[in-house]
């Protein structure tokens, strides 16, 4: 992925992003606080309140650097400004597995996925199987408990 690609999201995704920037700025300075006070018991080189300080300070600017990284080349997407008969990021799509059991997904970004809840990124193996298709469309997704297939029985925009 180019620096410069836009990073697509729903405005739940983007708000969530935006609480985890401000949590995580909030903690810098407990952090600094830790790093001043293992300082103060000398020696560093063996000083393991410092080097774990250290090592979340580390992480905590890596975190922040990635989350400020993905709001800038945000693409906030509204669903219900969406329509059309193909499945496109934002859409929910309900779909009929080989037993015509019904399940529904909404095609999301990585940031907000999370199939327990039918959120899919429109990255996963199966995100990327229902973009483009239309309702009752047959689709095959290899998954790692093996192939699955699915036809496409409602695309809404919700």
């Amino acid at each position: 992925m180019m620096a410069s690609d836009k990073v697509p999201m729903l405005a739940e995704g983007h708000r969530k992003l935006t609480e985890d920037v401000r949590r995580l700025k909030l903690e810098r300075p407990e952090i600094i606080d830790a790093i001043e006070e293992a300082r103060a018991h000398g020696d560093l080189s063996e000083n393991a309140e410092y080097h774990a300080a250290k090592e979340r300070q580390g992480q905590l600017e890596a975190m922040l650097a990635d989350i400020e990284d993905k709001l800038s080349r945000a693409l906030v997407i509204d669903p219900t400004t969406l329509s059309g008969d193909k499945v496109v990021f934002g859409a929910t799509v309900t779909l009929l597995d080989e037993n015509d059991k019904e399940v529904k997904y909404q095609v999301v970004g990585q940031t907000e996925a999370d199939a327990r809840v039918g959120r899919i990124s429109y990255n996963s193996p199966l995100g990327r199987a229902l973009i483009g298709r239309q309702k009752g469309d047959e689709v095959e997704v290899t998954t790692p408990a093996g192939d699955r297939y699915y036809e496409i029985a409602k695309i809404e925009f919700v």
